[in-house]
């Protein structure tokens, strides 16, 4: 008896599981890759959204590879398919090439290179057999229609998503993850056999049926298709830029919009439609409540702009994904169908993974993004009051126009309230009308446009095209910066994020004072402040990470400074003196542009008698810069009795143990000065730890301060980072995540 004979029952199981393993293969090995390249690619947030670009690539040229093949018969399919398996199997286990280092400014081609050439074969196998098992599922006339197949892959992605930061980081070794996913590769093989045995026997459709339907699919549904699926990928990495540069910069949360974002498959295209018609009306409220804050660029209080993010982008998601599902054709054309998905990812990720850091000054793709999620949002019947009986066409227009007045009306007053701090109840009662207003006229799609605008520029929006009309704020692929004057506090900030990274005062008599983390009691400041009395006056001084150029002024005529910084932006505001610490202060120094690690391990053995590591991106941890290698690289370039400094004032990171491990390991001498300055001065609280080989030199920098305490590190953490193994899990500061001000400016 063929395949095609046997009752479809006994095979659906064998397909599902054949999709659920390769989906979760394919979400496992991105947060996998990502991982391995972190030496090289440092902790930025357009890294992962350039990672992610490079994913959909391949995921398109999968979906366009499983579609030309569904045109064979299934058992030739099945050959050139298995066949192809085995010889991407070449390039197994999954590792990094050697590509050389990235020119500086040309990370965004470079880390989509570097990706696409290490795991573009087997990530564009393993992602064509979603839609191809889902046509060869459907090639049996039994089989009833496939979609559903789909909600089980991207509930297989989803769990691959989670299953990387909670299991396999925390538990494996690089190597050993790199091997248990060949081996998970090597067990798809095997369901893909008996997929296709399971349908041996099975023609595909004509290609001239599967192009007459082609042609009978208008061009206007194919660019819906498009948009639709666009705009929630887009959405999707805008909310990780949203996030982690404006609310909550926390690389863990890079990974939720993505699973989020695959989570709304499970529900748009699940067979029952209950949950997906109730989450759709559901996300018109949340358009004008959430959605409301997507241009708040100052950051606020409390978890609940994070919440709210993900929240309104789960919802958008289902809502844009449901329509799509509504639209989707016959299943003859479903790999057809399944590519113009793609290809919409594609478009989406191109747009704000690589033209928006280079056309906006801030993520202004965020907001765009959810205005355009509003003109698609689908019309649930619930809210289309326009069919309810003896409404007349003026009365519409009568509803239309109080409607909108009253939505102005409470964007106002909303406004008002933001301007003085002082939104709370009434805000939110505001906000209320607005929500009722809009539910009235979501028929009309330009009219919500149009509100939930209002809505955002009410919520603080203004405040950020104020900022971008002043020129306050430029963006790099590495961040973006904001640069504010505040001439009550005489001061001068630079911002990244909503993290401070200095700040210079505009007071002729301390313009060259070190401020915030970097003030005269500060681990930096003391140890600095030293260095001659420590290492006589030619001490050789290394600082990795420039920011406003505040240590600068710890230099002393006879030192030989360098610094490391991998954003040339960064730079440009010490060379044309928007602070003016660097060419006032150490014009000799040595500016060397490039990943610093990278660099230090260019330099000649005992280079630096001090070198500090002060080299966050906004809060984002740059996990490469803290493990053992690291540390190897960093003790390579030290003097023997030389001393490493590393800043780890972190709000959601405890970096003390992770530094104690290390130190314990390396029989290294360690302390920790944990400073809270006098905050009205311009100075931030800030910790810092200072390692050596020798406990002389660090006993000696506690007796040139001695009413300054450094102290012991607390007890390290149960393994030591490494290249190969790392995890954050462990010292995340839960207490602070739900705090009530996790999302001001302090570092």
């Amino acid at each position: 008896m063929t395949g095609n004979a046997i009752p479809q029952r006994v095979f659906r199981p064998l397909f599902v599981l054949t999709i659920l393993t390769g989906s979760f293969l394919l979400f496992l090995v991105q947060p996998m890759v990502a991982r391995m390249a972190l030496p090289r690619l440092g902790g930025a947030p357009n890294v992962w959204n350039s990672a992610m670009l490079v994913y959909q690539a391949l995921l398109l040229g999968g979906y366009y590879y499983a579609h030309r093949l569904s045109k064979l018969p299934v058992r030739r399919q099945a050959q050139i398919h298995l066949a192809l398996f085995v010889l991407a199997a070449v390039t197994l286990p999954v590792g990094l090439i050697a590509l050389p280092p990235a020119r500086p400014g040309f990370e965004a081609l470079w880390v989509p290179a570097l990706l696409a050439l290490s795991i573009g074969p087997v990530f564009l196998l393993v992602s064509a057999q979603a839609p191809l098992m889902q046509r060869w599922y459907a090639a049996n006339p039994a089989a009833g229609q496939p979609w559903a197949l789909y909600a089980a892959s991207n509930l297989g992605s989803f769990t691959g998503l989670l299953a990387y930061p909670l299991i396999a980081e925390p538990l494996m070794t690089l190597h050993a993850q790199s091997w248990g996913w060949s081996l998970g590769y090597a067990v798809l093989f095997v369901l893909i056999a008996l997929c296709a045995r399971a349908r041996r026997g099975v023609a595909a459709l004509p290609e001239e049926a599967t192009s007459k339907t082609a042609a009978a699919l208008p061009g206007r549904r194919i660019a819906l298709w498009l948009a639709l699926a666009a705009v929630p990928s887009g959405l999707m990495l805008s909310t990780t830029t949203h996030l982690t540069t404006d609310l909550f910069a926390m690389p863990l949360l890079w990974v939720i919009p993505l699973g989020i974002y695959l989570l709304s498959f499970v529900f748009a295209f699940a067979e029952n439609r209950g949950p997906a018609r109730v989450l759709t009306l559901l996300a018109w409220p949340a358009l004008f409540t959430a959605g409301g804050l997507a241009m708040v660029s100052q950051g606020s209080n409390g978890l609940v702009p994070v919440v709210a993010s993900i929240g309104l982008l789960f919802l958008l998601c289902v809502a844009l994904h449901g329509r799509l599902y509504d639209l989707r054709p016959d299943p003859e054309q479903l790999t057809f169908f399944y590519l113009v998905m793609s290809a919409g990812g594609v478009i989406g990720g191109f747009f704000t993974a690589l033209i928006a850091p280079l056309a906006f000054d801030w993520a202004w793709e965020h907001p765009l993004l959810v205005l355009l999620a509003a003109a698609l949002m689908p019309v649930s019947p619930r809210l289309d009051w326009r069919r309810l009986p003896g409404l007349e066409a003026s009365s519409l227009r009568l509803v239309i126009i109080a409607a909108l007045a009253l939505a102005l009306f409470c964007c106002w007053q909303i406004a008002l309230l933001t301007a003085s701090f002082e939104s709370g109840l009434p805000g939110k009662l505001w906000l209320i009308g607005v929500v009722f207003a809009g539910l009235l006229v979501t028929p009309w799609r330009s009219i919500v446009v149009v509100m939930l605008l209002a809505v955002m520029l009410a919520e603080g929006g203004y405040m950020t095209v104020e900022d971008s009309m002043a020129g306050l704020r430029q963006r790099s692929y590495f961040g973006i910066y904001t640069v504010r004057d505040r001439p009550d506090e005489k001061l001068r900030t630079l911002v990244h994020g909503t993290t401070l990274h200095g700040q210079q005062s505009t007071d002729p008599a301390r313009r060259l004072t070190p401020l915030s983390y970097y003030g005269p009691t500060s681990g930096a400041g003391l140890a600095f402040a030293n260095a001659q009395p420590l290492f006589g006056k030619a001490a050789r001084i290394g600082v990795v990470g420039l920011g406003a150029g505040s240590l600068a002024c710890y230099h002393r005529p006879g030192e030989a400074w360098q610094f490391f910084e991998i954003d040339p932006l960064i730079l440009s505001y010490s060379r044309n003196r928007t602070f003016t610490f660097l060419q006032d202060c150490a014009p000799d120094a040595k500016v060397n542009i490039g990943d610093a690690r990278l660099e230090l391990a260019k330099a000649m053995p005992g280079s630096f008698d001090l070198l500090a590591i002060d080299a966050f991106s906004s809060d984002a941890i740059p996990l490469h810069l803290l493990t053992d290698e690291a540390l190897g690289v960093y003790g390579r370039a030290l003097s023997p009795r030389g001393i490493l400094l590393i800043h780890i004032s972190n709000r959601f990171i405890d970096l003390e143990p992770v530094l104690a491990a290390d130190a314990r390991k390396r029989g290294l001498a360690a302390a920790k000065r944990d400073d809270v300055p006098d905050l009205e001065k311009g100075y931030s609280a800030s910790v810092w730890v200072a390692l050596a080989r020798d406990p002389a030199i660090l006993a000696a920098l506690q007796a040139r301060s001695p009413d300054q305490k450094w102290q012991p590190l607390a007890a390290s953490s149960a393994r030591v980072w490494t290249d190969d193994h790392a995890s954050i899990l462990p010292q995340v500061r839960w207490q602070n995540i739900v705090g009530q001000d996790i999302l001001g400016v302090s570092k």
